[in-house]
């Protein structure tokens, strides 16, 4: 039964955003099998790499609607057609510049604001949204993480439609949060749960985490993989290259294991045993990405490496993709809780064997695949073996690479997800009580 699904996702600026990128090839797979979806954007505009899903539509909650309502209530009631003027696309735009500079630490009272939803300083702008989406009648709303979760009580109060919320890693942003502020945080938003008709999970390793620190019941609770866009990667016939190269792609800061991986290399070149091997980074760089980046070219340079080591901050889809091709071996050895890691399937996709810490959703990926090998999560020395194991043995790499190639196509392609999450949807739909 066709659906018509509305997905909520938060823009991140100028900056890629691997939930917002997830979230568009998803909706383009829904429409495609027959779906009637939409993507609507909160905060500011969304960077991606594939064709935009949420085109023509307006940005809600615009960002400095949000914040300025934030700081005062006299931001709370600002004439219309100023309020408008500030949540114009131009504006936004222009304000997207500085998303990058934001952190956790700054956005406590945000946060609980937003959880908070109607009760929240920015109701004016759940009003303008509760507007559009009436006369959109979809339905369902699925909503891109639990940081959205205040949106559910009055969507489903003045719809009466099913809300679906995805789980995305929203653990290392409220555990980032001041300690005041974190309790609370976790606390509101364990609340606000029991507004979501259901949670999707991207792993089991996340499903568990996330249903026990927001004391979820099993029946709220499902698991669907993430899928990439596969067309582009290859069917497996490329030619491997003749240069031996570890390569990185994901967000270019310490949290993704960027300065772990620099430190890996180093400790490759100083052994020697490899050869004349490269490292290649690649990935979303925003102003304060820039200050890590520099921080680890230094690096580089004292170890006499950086003449060895290049970076592609920004990249489009298709040089992405040719990045990944290029490589020998891939690692992000991501230092906190992974949710998933759409970076490893994307290197899988390409046919390139992985090498990642053996915590969070890592071992369920190479364990799904037989793409890649494991070492101690943190731990230089550790990658470094796992990497220089894999250079030195080129026909257990091919195999690996393979491995992952016939794994990542079988299992996390955008159209099996959208397909699962459609079924999802559909059961809600039915089991939602008329109104």
């Amino acid at each position: 039964m066709p659906l018509k699904i509305i997905q909520i996702t938060p823009g991140a600026g100028k900056m890629y955003c691997g939930a917002c990128v997830r979230d568009n090839a998803m909706v383009a797979a829904l429409r495609r099998q027959g779906h009637e979806a939409t993507m609507a954007p909160l905060y500011l505009p969304l960077t991606l790499d594939e064709d935009d899903q949420s085109a023509g539509l307006p940005i809600f909650f615009g960002g400095i609607n949000v914040y300025l309502e934030q700081q005062s209530a006299l931001f709370r009631k600002l004439p219309g057609w100023l309020h408008n003027l500030l949540a114009s696309p131009k504006l936004l735009k222009l304000a997207a510049g500085a998303a990058g500079k934001t952190s956790a630490q700054d956005l406590g009272e945000m946060t609980l604001s937003m959880l908070r939803g109607e009760e929240g300083n920015q109701a004016r702008e759940l009003t303008g949204l509760i507007a559009w989406l009436q006369l959109e009648k979809p339905d369902i709303v699925c909503l891109s993480n639990a940081l959205l979760a205040g949106l559910g009580r009055r969507i489903k109060a003045e719809l009466g439609v099913p809300v679906l919320c995805f789980l995305q890693g929203e653990d290392w942003f409220l555990d980032g949060l001041p300690g005041a502020y974190r309790e609370a945080a976790w606390n509101l938003a364990a609340e606000r749960a029991a507004d979501i008709d259901l949670f999707v999970a991207p792993s089991n390793y996340f499903a568990e985490l996330m249903g026990r620190r927001l004391k979820l019941p099993p029946e709220k609770l499902s698991v669907v993989v993430n899928g990439i866009n596969l067309n582009g990667y290859g069917g497996g016939t490329d030619a491997p290259s003749s240069e031996k190269a570890v390569g990185y792609f994901a967000r270019m800061c310490r949290e993704k294991g960027l300065d772990t991986l620099v430190e890996a290399f180093i400790r490759l070149k100083k052994r020697g045993r490899a050869g004349d091997v490269k490292l290649r980074v690649g990935g979303s760089c925003g102003p304060t990405d820039q200050i890590v980046v520099d921080e680890l070219k230094e690096r580089l340079r004292v170890n006499h490496c950086l003449g060895d080591a290049s970076f592609f901050p920004n990249v489009t889809r298709a040089e992405k993709i040719k990045f990944l091709q290029s490589l020998t071996v891939f690692s992000a050895p991501a230092t906190y809780g992974e949710a998933f890691g759409l970076y490893v399937i994307e290197a899988m996709a390409a046919g390139i064997p992985v090498a990642q810490p053996r915590h969070a959703a890592f071992p369920e990926l190479i364990a799904a695949t037989g793409g890649g090998v494991l070492c101690d999560a943190n731990d230089p020395d550790s990658l470094a073996d796992a990497l220089e194991e894999l250079l030195l043995n080129p026909e257990r790499a091919r195999t690996l690479g393979g491995n992952g190639r016939r794994g990542a196509r079988a299992h996390y392609g955008i159209e099996t997800m959208a397909a699962r999450i459609a079924d999802l949807c559909g059961g809600l739909v039915k089991r939602a009580p008329r109104t």
